[in-house]
């Protein structure tokens, strides 16, 4: 992790973020850039996944290193994106090397926002794949949050959803770091706010300081949606400095999906497409497998929690009318 912290999955050192988006389109794309190829795995959840390579990232498939991941708006639209990584990747000369020819690896996933207001009507060829090449080209070390990149179209139940990150550091000195694009069916908040279903896990006030209520009313218990089927998804990226195998960075995913449980209220429904992507930068080995890998894992679950009530709490809303409200019009 880097001496000075930012809250963001940059800390990690290694990775970039870039985002690219179209107002008028009211979507767009987030890269995750690796200066080197990292080890990578996903666990996917949820009733409507969006997806490119995560075959490839399954612990028994041959190659062990990805180049990037692209998170994207426009539902299966938005799986463009990924060749659009590949292209930057391909011009800089980076890829996996089978005989003379370089092959970049490049997986990804999608949100839905479609029906958001924006103007979808791009002609033959969706914009994705021209995004995704614009948000790697800048991909950085800082990099905003709220309603940008995949982030730009995104909703929850009641408030805009968005871009949100957060990162951490575990008792034995691992680094872990989230990156979400939060576009989830159930909400954020409890029974419609002010205060964050994350908030036990809440750093320096970074989703307002709220707190978390004495009582939990029963009407925020009941499983209120979004109700349109395919119209939703949380998307993570979890990564951490820690050296792991493939197995083991699978693992890593499985229990930072426990961060989307501890942040949205209803999660992993029929209607959502919920996906975590774990990497692994390979800076720290592990000199105690088991119970390292379980504290690196209980870390990640936090930040993911905190990386998505970040992104709703940094949200603004849409310029269109009926548009979804940002939280901190309210609060």
């Amino acid at each position: 992790m880097r001496d000075h912290l930012c809250n963001l999955l940059t800390d990690i050192a290694g990775i970039r973020v870039g985002h690219a988006g179209d107002a008028r389109l009211a979507s767009g794309v987030t890269v995750i850039l690796f200066e080197e190829p990292l080890v990578a795995a996903v666990d996917v959840r949820g009733g409507g996944p969006g997806t490119r390579e995560t075959d490839l990232l399954d612990p028994a498939r041959t190659v062990q290193r990805i180049d990037a991941i692209a998170l994207s708006g426009g539902s299966a639209f938005g799986l463009d994106a990924p060749s659009g990584v590949q292209a930057y990747l391909r011009s800089i000369g980076r890829g996996y090397k089978v005989g003379s020819a370089r092959v970049p690896l490049v997986t990804g996933a999608i949100l839905f926002d479609l029906l958001n207001g924006g103007d979808k009507e791009w002609g033959r060829y969706p914009p994705y794949r021209e995004l995704a090449y614009a948000a790697a080209e800048n991909a950085e070390l800082s990099f905003a949050l709220g309603s940008v990149g995949a982030g730009l179209g995104a909703n929850t139940f009641d408030f805009k959803g968005g871009i949100g990150s957060a990162s951490a550091r575990t008792e034995g000195g691992f680094a872990v770091a989230a990156l979400a694009a939060v576009n989830a069916a159930g909400s954020a908040v409890v029974a419609g706010g002010p205060c964050f279903w994350a908030a036990p896990f809440e750093r320096n006030g970074e989703f307002g300081g709220h707190g978390f209520p004495t009582v939990v009313p029963l009407r925020a218990l009941a499983a209120r949606t979004k109700g349109v089927p395919r119209m939703n998804t949380t998307l993570a990226v979890v990564a951490t400095d820690a050296t792991l195998t493939k197995a083991q960075t699978r693992h890593l995913a499985v229990m930072a999906q426990d961060g989307l449980a501890r942040a949205i209220h209803p999660v992993h429904t029929p209607l959502d497409g919920d996906i975590v992507f774990a990497v692994a930068t390979g800076m720290r080995p592990l000199a105690e497998p088991a119970f390292q890998l379980t504290e690196i894992g209980s870390a990640a679950a936090l930040v993911v929690a905190r990386a998505i009530a970040r992104g709703v709490y940094e949200a603004e809303a849409l310029d269109f009318p009926g548009a979804v409200p940002g939280y901190r019009e309210k609060f």
